[in-house]
């Protein structure tokens, strides 16, 4: 299988309210790929159906060429996953736990002790194998979860927002492991609001809003395809109403925001050429500008323009 992880024509209903509508997506063989979304767009209902949690209303969902709903056992065998907020027995301890559930994953014994030990390793938790998970920070647990999909070495490995909610050092640590994960032999289907942690990680993206495609394809072919730049500018002395009203009748600027005395943000149509063109056109009515760069990420750039086509 060259798409170890598929949707086509994926539709869920719930009470007249459509969560997704039609959604074909395809995760490469061995690639890390970003879903991408606001809250409420359909990814964890997506992810839902892919680990037979939830059945879909019409469409179909496959792991490894199977389909999750008519064949359910056959397609998570090969499947790690951790969806939404990971919780575990606060008495026992990761070992305990891996324990527990390479039993349950039908591992032998000496597969268990050894893999336990590995993906600990993996998770920077070695040193906490032997301690209650009931002491924990989310961040810890949030590691456990990842170390406990990958213990029986599955092909496909299904993460839910792995960062939500965690602190900036723990948000930190996650992202490290995910780089590593993307090292080994793994298909990752991971899903994010993050833009900027998937364009960091992933090779690849899928883009929904309202549970619809937007865009998919690698991240460097989107980020190039963008032909919207959100940018920040300062200028050494305040802008005046009639310069700021010039500045967002240039045919290229949209959303003109003053953010401060001297800053105002602004998105420019175009590529490089269209900010060179637009640094001109500042200077040529009398604005000195101090600072001119490029706001956010890319991808954050390109999803923010097709979220406003889509509504």
């Amino acid at each position: 299988m060259d798409e170890p992880v598929k949707t086509v024509n994926l539709t869920k209903d719930f009470n007249g309210f459509r969560a997704l509508d039609n959604l074909d997506i395809a995760v490469r063989r061995n690639s890390f790929l970003g879903f991408l979304g606001p809250n409420g767009a359909g990814k964890t209902t997506t992810i839902k159906i892919l680990t037979n949690l939830l059945s879909p209303s019409s469409g179909s969902a496959y792991v490894n060429g199977i389909n999750v709903t008519e064949d359910p056992k056959g397609a998570l065998t090969d499947l790690g996953t951790v969806v939404e907020t990971p919780e575990f027995y606060p008495y026992l301890t990761p070992k305990e736990t891996l324990s527990y559930l390479g039993e349950l994953q039908g591992m032998n014994n000496d597969d268990i002790r050894r893999r336990t030990a590995e993906v600990l390793d993996m998770v920077k938790m070695s040193e906490w194998g032997n301690k209650r998970i009931g002491k924990f920070s989310k961040g810890m647990k949030q590691r456990i979860a990842i170390a406990q999909a990958i213990l029986h070495k599955p092909s496909v490995v299904i993460l839910d927002e792995p960062t939500s909610g965690l602190d900036p050092r723990g948000m930190f640590e996650v992202r490290e492991i995910l780089t590593e994960l993307k090292k080994e032999d793994y298909t990752i289907l991971m899903s994010s609001h993050l833009l900027n942690e998937v364009q960091q990680v992933c090779d690849d993206v899928v883009l929904i809003n309202k549970g619809k495609l937007l865009k998919s394809g690698p991240v460097d072919a989107l980020i190039a395809s963008a032909n919207l730049r959100r940018l920040e500018v300062r200028t050494y002395h305040e802008a005046t109403d009639v310069q700021l009203r010039r500045i967002s009748q240039l045919n290229a600027v949209s959303d003109l925001e003053p953010i401060g005395p001297r800053d105002f943000a602004l998105s420019v149509v175009g590529g490089d050429e269209a900010q060179v063109n637009l640094l001109e056109e500042l200077q040529s009515i009398g604005l000195r500008v101090v600072t001119f760069k490029e706001s956010g990420a890319s991808l954050e750039n390109l999803y923010m323009s097709l979220i406003k086509d889509s509504r």
